[in-house]
């Protein structure tokens, strides 16, 4: 399928699912990073003027908040800046926690701040929360459990890296924010490459091919194997009058 083409198939799929949720529109983060990009182009192509890009900043790198901004103007994406240091700091102070350069438990803190704010106004609006997570990260669990993957849609979730890279040439985003390097902003330097210990070329392959040399095939499977929990509902322990029909009745 060439970009044209999946880029035509996402945009029917996201008005559809507005409209089958009875919502009005589409609101997403903005990280100033490709998929999120992507996102917010194909937003806008599907909903027009009833999208709401929230760029976030967490103690992030301006430029991610520049390429966020030059993104929403240059597609006329109605946007807003809602700065998150201070609920940040204020929840550490609340859990007695001193501020750290590079902890796990509290860089996931943000991810789970942005998701708030992104439903306060899916809320708000009747609006959907439209995620940016791709085929590669959520193969092999690198989200934020309630986080970034805390959506209600992800009309990327299909497409690797190394699609999402020719789709967003396709729609004419910045060529910087094309070929920098992926990161979640979890703390100063991270890498999506770098926190993974593999490259998306390499993942992406594997991916679509099934194949992967050692020790990258094996370090595949067992992110996938331990990032199970992440990709399904909570686990349930019901009894059948709990749920006395399936909901094809409704």
């Amino acid at each position: 399928m060439t970009p044209q083409e999946e880029v035509a198939r996402i945009v029917q799929w996201m008005r559809e699912k507005v409209l089958d949720a009875r919502a009005r529109g589409l609101v997403f983060g903005m990280s100033g990073g490709i998929d999120s990009s992507v996102v917010a182009v194909l937003a806008k192509k599907a909903l027009g003027e009833n999208v709401l890009g929230l760029i976030m900043p967490c103690y992030s790198d301006p430029v991610d908040l520049e390429d966020a901004r030059e993104v929403a103007e240059q597609f006329s994406i109605p946007y807003r800046v809602i700065p998150l240091e201070k609920p940040f700091d204020a929840l550490l102070e609340v859990l007695g926690e001193e501020k750290a350069a590079k902890s796990l438990p509290q860089a996931n803190l943000k991810p789970r701040l942005r998701m708030c704010v992104l439903y306060f106004f899916a809320n708000t609006l009747n609006y959907l929360v439209c995620g940016s997570g791709n085929r590669s990260e959520l193969t092999v669990g690198y989200f934020t459990k309630y986080g970034d993957g805390g959506v209600d849609i992800a009309p990327l979730a299909h497409l690797t890296k190394r699609k999402i890279r020719a789709i967003a040439a396709f729609l004419g985003i910045p060529e910087r924010i094309i070929t920098k390097p992926p990161s979640a902003g979890l703390w100063p330097g991270q890498t999506d490459e770098g926190e993974m210990g593999l490259t998306y070329e390499i993942l992406d392959r594997f991916i679509e091919e099934g194949k992967a040399e050692e020790p990258y095939r094996s370090k595949i499977l067992s992110m996938v194997r331990q990032s199970t929990h992440k990709r399904r509902l909570p686990l349930m322990l019901l009894s059948k009058e709990e749920f006395p029909f399936s909901g094809e009745e409704l």
